[in-house]
């Protein structure tokens, strides 16, 4: 090939070229007090505004940002010029442009700036995954240097949609403590009319590998999962519980969270969103008035009404340590999931598997509220970004023509209860929804552990609430090495696995989506349960058991596991009380006691083989070190600045 081929020489107009041009019309806004005592960059930046082509006497007008993860290219068509990353980023202009013009009609300033996002789905199975979580601490310090670069915004709009990208900017907008700011959640994806779910259809590959699924099967599905090109996926993960949180910290407006992307309701709520910033601004109402310490219980609380993601518990520390609120303690999460019940039935945890759609369309999140005021949970005083409290937005909620026409189109159109998808506390407990997360301990996990107990299937939970598992472990040092054995059909019902050094310190605390979809969509995959020390997608469901403290890289006892080994499991979904231990290796001469077999296990030595996958990147390194600094997964992951100094200055003293 040669430089030739490069250039396309019969073009002739790359040749008629402007190397001058008149420039902007008009005068900037300017006053000699301005030229005398303003910073040169606030007048520099009328003067590029006028170039990009605003009405110059239109300059000196509050400024609003609007920051957002957008990605990809749409044509005027709608059809992407460039592919975007996935759905959740691709149609967040529709958004941004709806929230810009109802700046510029209220004669404010509005500037946008974008912070793209990855996809989590996408990453599965792939190095890619090992930049996932550690993304988030990197696009939230990005934001907030976005934000900084513009010192006179009034407001800052966050629009996001995502697993990491809506945690980033939640994070970024509750940094600005003496700025107003809202965010639009991005929505959720259009289930297929005939189509599996976004969740459903990422185990094709294993479902094919084990006879469950034929090649033309697997080819349809893989293809029609998503009808709509927009969204976060159809179900309640990271994606959907993050956009619900937003509505349960009041910084996102009432009834935001899971509207369905491209619809003229998702377009309004950007509108209104936009109203809502204006508002704070005439108010004087900023951050540090919404998120307190009181708002993040009441997003914990709606996290456990709907049974969310567990990546919220690192999502949720992050957000109240950019605010300066309390972080959330294992305690904290243990108190509060015993208190809320789950109230909604939608996918991955059912027991109807509804769209998240389904749950907008039945009231969303002011309507769970409603039924946690009813229970004397809420704190109903805090301020929201409405500019009225909580309490007042329930009442408005309760008597609105919103929230009737709503649930009236979902009986319509789809033939369907509001009641069903969200229920009161009488028909969840009748319906056996138990309450959301456990934290199980024992000599595997003595700093604890997580599981979504809630989401275990309901067959193999006994009539007391108690999963109950005991068994030999297969040991697996890598998601790689465990997803070859299901799909080599090496799995069996009654094993229990065991995946170690993917924590922080191996693969950035990768998700194991691979396994515990595939274990959710074969048929004996109930009977199979999962320990690791990494971390799982929001849609993953089944007696699966991650977090595991201390890592297996940080010399945790899970790491000490290895093939054949005796481990029992007890979790008591209504209790939320769990425990898993290591008993023993099966070969001994008689049975070991839980404490004899905490003492063969604590002097055993590391697995031989366990190490850091060789391919993590040394981005994924450096942020592994710091967020254990300041205080690891339980801290949400965070990078606290004052400890992470003082471990630096001990070390200078030492050296």
């Amino acid at each position: 090939m040669s430089v030739r081929d490069i250039f396309d020489d019969d073009n002739r107009d790359i040749y008629r070229v402007r190397t001058h041009a008149a420039g902007p019309d008009g005068e900037l806004p300017l006053t000699a007090e301005m030229l005398i005592n303003r910073p040169s960059g606030d007048i520099f930046g009328m003067t590029m505004n006028a170039g990009m082509g605003w009405q110059p006497d239109e300059l000196d007008r509050d400024s609003i940002l609007l920051l957002s993860t957008l990605g990809g290219l749409r044509g005027e068509d709608g059809k992407p010029v460039a592919l975007a990353l996935h759905q959740g980023h691709y149609e967040l202009d529709i958004q941004m442009k709806a929230a810009a013009e109802t700046i510029k009609a209220s004669k404010a300033l509005p500037y946008a700036v974008y912070v793209s996002d990855p996809c989590d789905g996408r990453t599965q199975g792939t190095n890619g995954m090992f930049d996932s979580l550690p993304y988030r601490n990197d696009a939230s310090m990005v934001m907030r240097r976005l934000i900084r670069s513009l010192p006179d915004a009034r407001a800052v709009i966050g629009v996001a949609t995502c697993d990491k990208g809506l945690p980033a900017t939640m994070m970024a907008l509750a940094s600005q403590h003496d700025k107003a700011t809202v965010l639009i959640p991005g929505g959720a994806t259009l289930p297929a009319r005939h189509g599996e779910d976004n969740g459903k259809v990422q185990t094709i590959g294993a479902r094919f590998a084990n006879g469950e699924l034929s090649l033309r099967d697997a080819r349809r599905a893989g293809c029609q999962a998503c009808a709509s090109s927009g969204g976060g996926c159809q179900f309640l993960g990271t994606a959907g519980t993050s956009q619900v949180v937003a509505e349960g910290l009041g910084l996102a407006i009432p009834h935001s969270a899971l509207a369905p992307s491209g619809e003229p309701v998702w377009q309004e709520i950007a509108r209104a969103s936009a109203r809502a910033a204006l508002q704070l601004v005439k108010k004087g109402i900023t951050t540090k008035d919404i998120l307190t310490d009181k708002a993040i219980e009441n997003a914990m609380m709606v996290h456990a009404a709907f049974g969310g993601s567990t990546n919220l518990l690192l999502h949720i520390p992050a957000i109240a340590h950019q605010a300066g609120c309390h972080l959330p303690t294992v305690e904290d999460w243990i108190r509060i999931n015993k208190q809320v019940p789950r109230l909604v039935s939608v996918l991955p945890n059912g027991p109807v598997y509804h769209p998240t759609v389904n749950a907008f369309m039945a009231g969303g999140v002011p309507e769970v509220m409603l039924h946690l005021r009813d229970l004397g949970l809420l704190h109903e005083d805090v301020m929201t970004v409405t500019g009225n409290t909580l309490k007042e937005n329930l009442d408005w909620w309760q008597h609105s023509e919103r929230r009737q026409m709503f649930k009236d189109l979902l009986r319509q159109q789809e033939q369907v209860e509001p009641d069903d998808v969200i229920m009161s506390p009488q028909q969840a407990a009748a319906r056996g929804l138990t309450s959301t997360i456990t934290f199980p301990v024992g000599n595997i996990a003595p700093e604890g552990s997580v599981i979504k107990s809630t989401a275990i299937d309901a067959s193999v939970i006994n009539e007391a609430g108690i999963y109950y598992h005991k068994g030999a472990a297969k040991v697996y040092l890598s998601e790689k090495a465990a997803i070859y054995d299901i799909k080599h059909e090496k799995i069996n019902a009654g094993d229990i696995l065991v995946i170690i050094g993917a924590g922080p310190s191996g693969t950035g605390m990768e998700e194991t989506y691979q396994v515990t979809s595939a274990l959710k969509h074969l048929s004996y995959g109930k009977h199979v349960s999962l320990i690791t020390d990494a971390r799982f997608s929001g849609v993953s469901t089944g007696a699966c058991i991650g977090h595991v403290g201390p890592e297996a890289l940080a010399g945790g006892a899970i790491g000490k596991l290895r093939t054949g080994d005796i481990i029992e499991i007890r979790i008591d979904c209504k209790q939320l009380q769990g425990e898993v231990n290591f008993l023993g290796t099966g070969l001994d001469e008689k049975p070991l006691s839980r404490e004899e077999a905490t003492v063969v296990l604590n002097t055993r030595d590391i697995h031989p083989d366990l190490m850091p996958d060789p391919d993590l990147p040394d981005d994924t390194r450096l942020w592994a070190m710091l967020q254990a600094v300041s205080g690891g997964t339980w801290a949400g992951c965070i990078y606290d600045v004052n400890k992470i100094n003082q471990a630096l200055q001990q070390c200078i003293k030492k050296s």
